[in-house]
Order: structure tokens, then sequence, then C-alpha cells
């Protein structure tokens, strides 16, 4: 997992014949907020395992040595916990693209090279994919695999998660296509497209067991799709 997102630490069982280890446990009980961090680190690195199954609270609560009555005080469900998920990979992301595109307003892009457009878009599709290959448990989450059989509407926020994507880019874009006269459309085929590129990346990744690197010869491809 991405250090970005707060470890785990391990939740151990006291030992009830040691007086001594009863009260050490107890005092290093994690505060609600860290318990609700733990959860979450512990769901996504269940969703890292390669071929990993649709994971039950029950599995969860195992592996966190807690039971499920535990888990459901710190969310309400599960559909919950990966919505949790989703807000960290919309912050991170979307904080991180905020950096490279550095405008507030559409009218920024004016004084702006077409060179300028086509690194930025660049950038931000390189950005996708880094975070992604960091968080491979996330990867799934964002293609959809983990999301199969939950709630609808935590593949929609998915899907909203790319559009968003394919809009910064097709703002970067317009740079690059100004010279045509339909330069709004070939904007939008060319984020179109680059979107797709980036989802691909991202479902090869974890259809190969976390193997085939969505990074891999990304510079050279990009510069065949810019």
């Amino acid at each position: 997992m991405s250090e970005t997102l707060p470890s785990t630490e391990s939740v151990a069982a006291a030992d009830a014949s040691s007086p001594g280890k009863v009260l050490a446990a107890v005092r290093k009980r994690p505060k609600p907020g860290e318990r609700r961090e733990q959860i979450l680190q512990a769901l996504a690195s269940m969703l890292e395992q390669p071929g990993a199954e649709r994971i039950t609270t029950a599995a969860l609560a195992a592996r966190l040595s807690v039971s499920e009555a535990a888990l459901y005080r710190h969310f309400a469900s599960k559909a919950q916990m990966f919505e949790g998920l989703i807000d960290f990979i919309e912050h991170t992301v979307f904080s991180l693209v905020q950096q490279i595109v550095g405008r507030e307003v559409p009218e920024a892009t004016k004084n702006r090279s077409a060179q300028e457009g086509a690194r930025e878009a660049a950038r931000v599709v390189a950005l996708l994919l880094q975070f992604g290959e960091r968080n491979p448990g996330m990867v799934r989450v964002m293609v959809g695999d983990a999301l199969v059989l939950e709630h609808e509407r935590l593949q929609q926020r998915m899907n909203q998660f790319f559009d968003r994507i394919e809009s910064t880019l097709r703002q970067s874009l317009r740079l690059v296509t100004a010279q045509s006269g339909t330069h709004t459309v070939d904007a939008q085929v060319a984020a179109s497209v680059l979107t797709s590129f980036a989802l691909g990346r991202l479902q090869r990744y974890t259809r190969s067991g976390f193997r085939r690197l969505p990074t891999e010869h990304l510079e050279a491809s990009l510069a065949l799709l810019l």
C-alpha cells in the first residue's frame, strides 16, 4: 500500500492469563478515528490480493481480530467502507491534479502553448497510473472489480471520477487542437481516448494479478497518443 494511507497496526488479542498484558492492550486501544483508518487500511490490503473474491464483513473483522459489531460502530455498512476508500482516491488524485493544471478558471488556458497543454495532459495520465501502481487495492475499486454486487451508487461515483478526469484532460487538450476548425470536438475525442487508455491500463493491472504495471512504456505510449 501507498504510504499516503495510514498503515494498520495489528490488533493483538490480549492474553487473559496475564493482567499486565490485558492492561497494556486496553491502553493501546485506538481512538475512534484511528480505528476507522485501520478498517479502511485492512480493506484496501485485502483487495490487493490477486484474484481476491468478494470481501465480507466477517472476513474483514477476522483480519482485524475484532467482531463485526465493532466494524459497524464506525461504518453503517460495507458500502460506507468502500465510500471511505473512494473518498481517499478522489481527494488524493484531484489534489495532485490541481497542482498539475494550476488553474482555477478555464480563461487561464488562453496564454499557454499547445506544448504546455500536451505536457499537462500527459502528466495527469501519468499521475493517475502512478497512483494506481502504488495502490493496487484501490485500483480494484477504481475499475469496479471490487464493487461487483455492492451498492450501485459506488460504481456511479467511480464513473463520475473518470468523467472528471476526462473533463480535466479536455481542458488541457483544447490547447493542442486549437489549430483545427473543430478543435472542441477534437479535444473531446482526444480526452476520451486518453481516459480509455488510462482505464485500460488499470484494468490490465488487475487482470494480470498486478504483474503488468500500468506505467509500462508509458512515455512512448503517450507520445503516440499525443
